[in-house]
């Protein structure tokens, strides 16, 4: 099985061993590459409708895993007992849900080790949850795909860490690690902001613009406080400006 640039990020922060369950998962690909790498002792594959977990179980048939994987129709983790799997994945779903998964199964939450995350939006709020709750983010992956990004992240009981703002948005590990593909991410944003406040900049009579272009320039100045991170570092310089991409 081959996986996209966002499932192998996924999968990718996958220990040897693990015992897992994935939710969400829809056509049952993770859980296939899992399986057959040998890297998964157990994969329980689930989603809330009938639907996905048909196309999972053809999928899982026809590579001769059907005995390999269970699949569970589950809200969640409702139908997954405590103990039954170490490592969670959550993938695909937006922020809110993922972070109604792990409030809503505690029992079964609490007896797992590893947090698997891939929230598509509202990334910030489900790595403040993480913090505030007792869970510390060790890894944190971004892939570029089709023109969009994704960052992926490895949650483990631990710690809490103090947090800048920007690092809630743009990724502590990814940052400390000076994660290339971030980097673009970045610059990206950047020039999305700069082309909006030039155009807001012809409109300064509106109330609405003066506020929507004070809004936009505390978003440029947390993309700058982000990107002030990898500063010193000549791999990351754009293009054009004496520098060569990593």
């Amino acid at each position: 099985m081959e996986l996209s640039k966002r499932l192998g990020a996924v999968a990718g922060l996958v220990t040897e061993g693990a015992s897992v369950a994935d939710v969400g998962t829809d056509h049952g690909y993770i859980p296939i590459y899992l399986m057959e790498g040998g890297i998964a002792s157990r994969v329980i594959a689930l989603d809330i409708k009938k639907g996905p977990l048909e196309r999972a179980r053809m999928h899982i048939v026809g590579h001769g895993l059907k005995d390999r994987i269970e699949l569970r129709q589950s809200d969640g983790l409702r139908e997954v007992r405590p103990g039954e799997a170490d490592t969670l994945i959550a993938a695909g779903m937006g922020g809110a849900l993922v972070i109604h998964i792990l409030e809503d199964s505690p029992e079964t939450v609490r007896e797992m080790r590893s947090f698997i995350l891939q929230p598509q939006s509202e990334i910030d709020k489900v790595r403040r949850y993480l913090n505030r709750s007792g869970y510390y983010i060790e890894q944190e992956r971004m892939v570029e795909e089709a023109g969009k990004f994704y960052p992926v992240m490895r949650a483990v009981y631990g710690q809490r860490e103090d947090y800048e703002e920007y690092e809630y948005f743009y990724g502590k590990r990814l940052l400390e690690n000076r994660d290339a593909v971030l980097f673009r991410y970045l610059l990206r944003e950047k020039r999305i902001r700069e082309s909006i406040l030039e155009q807001l900049g012809r409109h300064k009579t509106s109330m609405t613009a003066r506020e929507r272009e004070a809004q936009v320039r505390a978003e440029w100045q947390m993309v700058q406080s982000a990107l002030s991170c990898y500063e010193n570092e000549d791999v990351y310089r754009e293009p054009g400006k004496g520098g060569v991409w990593r």
